[in-house]
């Protein structure tokens, strides 16, 4: 095999090469009727792209009724594993505090582990969580299931690093509501809404904290959900800004409104495709070398990046040049 037909991947994300991909988009539901729905339109899309492009998480946290945990669980591992192929179907257990945690992780990647894109876990305050949910789910599958997690406190969100770097997580979320209702007051409420999260120094910081955790281990940060979803410019906006501004390379939606627009927002410019598939493909002619491309040099730190946008371009439905499909 020439160098040329080695596969981009392999000859660049090394050490240096970022976050792992993942659709950009994570779809939340939690009431059957809408976890169906979800399921139907991931399904509808995949057909439309030629991909997942959004992740479906079955929300037992909050889509459970008290007392009803075991059975919303059930419900989950069934839709899970009737999934079409292909499909990208997470759930969201009970935090570690709740009697129910231990019992969702059993039955849930006891019973549909192999079918999982990830487990969700909420409240995290430290590795120590973590390191509580691993332990289950060894017990319960022997499918390598990542856990994602999310932070919604100050300690967590001080603690990001620590929690970044075990090998187990692949991604961190964050959590708007909780975090600004953790202080007490002190935040005031129009922080939790599309304009205020963007402004407060608090939340911002957090925001931060997060994906440059994230960054520097090779996970993936995932922003926080906007409730104004009847709202698509808002959406719009804050999806492209969180994506331009803050780091982030995926994000929460919690209504079939909001998938679109943010695959819209997270997706690169045509124009931008098009010079990462020049780059990348004289790249690969060339073997890898520094190589001149309208008079710019470029070598192995602005081929990583090239790809990236190349891999987020087909994560997010774009069209691909044809020189460069085949590794897509």
């Amino acid at each position: 095999m020439s160098v040329s037909a080695i596969h981009p991947a392999q000859v660049l994300l090394g050490a240096q090469g970022g976050a792992l991909s993942l659709p950009v988009c994570d779809h939340y539901s939690g009431v059957e009727e809408r976890m169906r729905k979800s399921l139907a339109l991931q399904a509808e899309m995949m057909a439309e792209f030629g991909r997942c492009v959004f992740d479906v998480t079955l929300d037992c946290e909050d889509g459970a009724a008290v007392g009803q945990e075991a059975a919303h669980a059930r419900l989950v591992v069934s839709l899970v594993n009737g999934a079409v192929p292909g499909a990208r179907v997470a759930a969201r257990v009970h935090a570690v505090d709740h009697p129910s945690f231990a019992d969702d992780i059993a039955m849930i990647a006891g019973e549909a582990g192999h079918r999982l894109c990830h487990i969700m876990l909420p409240k995290v305050e430290s590795v120590d969580d973590v390191v509580q949910a691993e332990k289950l789910l060894q017990r319960a599958t022997g499918a390598d299931v990542p856990l994602h997690v999310l932070i919604e406190s100050p300690q967590a969100v001080h603690r990001a690093f620590e929690i970044a770097a075990h090998p187990r997580v692949q991604s961190i979320s964050f959590g708007l509501m909780d975090f600004v209702s953790a202080h007490g007051g002190a935040i005031p409420s129009s922080a939790m809404g599309v304009q205020g999260q963007f402004a407060h120094p608090l939340v911002v910081r957090a925001k931060l904290e997060i994906a440059a955790a994230c960054h520097a281990y090779g996970k993936v940060p995932s922003h926080c959900v906007v409730t104004e979803f009847k709202n698509p410019d808002a959406m719009q906006q804050a999806a492209h800004r969180a994506a331009s501004e803050f780091g982030y390379t995926r994000m929460w939606s919690i209504h079939p409104a909001q998938i679109r627009p943010i695959l819209q927002a997270f997706a690169p410019a045509e124009a931008e495709v098009t010079l990462a598939a020049r780059i990348v493909r004289a790249a690969a002619d060339a073997q890898w070398a520094p190589i001149s491309v309208d008079g710019v040099l470029h070598d192995r730190a602005s081929y990583r990046y090239f790809w990236q946008v190349l891999e987020r371009a087909a994560q997010t439905g774009c069209p691909l040049p044809g020189t460069v499909r085949e590794w897509l």
